[in-house]
């Protein structure tokens, strides 16, 4: 995730994975927050470069990209993911996260979350941009919202299911 305009503009335009997406300014984030859901409904949320949240069809977090490390599901379980380089390789390092660090990184997320949910509930958003340019994508997104619980559980696999 980038934080000049131009390749902000580029997750709205290039990110075909979803296939319905949203570009938001909120008065309460310094950046834009892009929504999006993919064709089965599966949405991400990008609060500007950092943090951005995906999760699965049921609501359940499946990656996440906080603090400059991305991380991802398994079995119910956050893990961090970290590139080490040498002079000879690239090697991503993975640390399962304890149930403290957990719900420090699902603090963080639920934290931007309801600040998300507030600009909702008060209509204090304007819409920048989004894909395709007809569809009812805030209705979508309120409605998520809606069905988001206030505890983010984490998904048991990071695929989208």
């Amino acid at each position: 995730m980038a934080r000049r305009e131009s390749e902000r503009e580029d997750i709205l335009r290039e990110a075909t994975a979803l296939a319905e997406r949203v570009e938001l300014k909120i008065p309460d984030f310094e950046e834009p927050v892009v929504v999006g859901f993919r064709r089965e409904g599966a949405a991400s949320v990008f609060f500007g470069a950092d943090p951005v949240c995906q999760f699965n069809t049921a609501g359940e977090l499946r990656r996440a990209y906080v603090g400059g490390l991305p991380y991802k599901a398994e079995r119910g379980r956050l893990v961090a993911l970290r590139r080490e380089r040498s002079d000879a390789e690239v090697v991503l390092i993975r640390h399962e996260l304890d149930d403290a660090e957990t719900r420090a990184i699902l603090s963080v997320l639920e934290a931007h979350l309801s600040r998300l949910e507030a600009a909702f509930s008060q209509c204090s958003f304007s819409v920048a941009g989004q894909v395709p340019i007809d569809a009812d994508i805030i209705d979508r997104v309120r409605l998520w919202l809606d069905f988001l619980p206030p505890q983010i559980a984490v998904a048991a696999i990071p695929n989208v299911r």
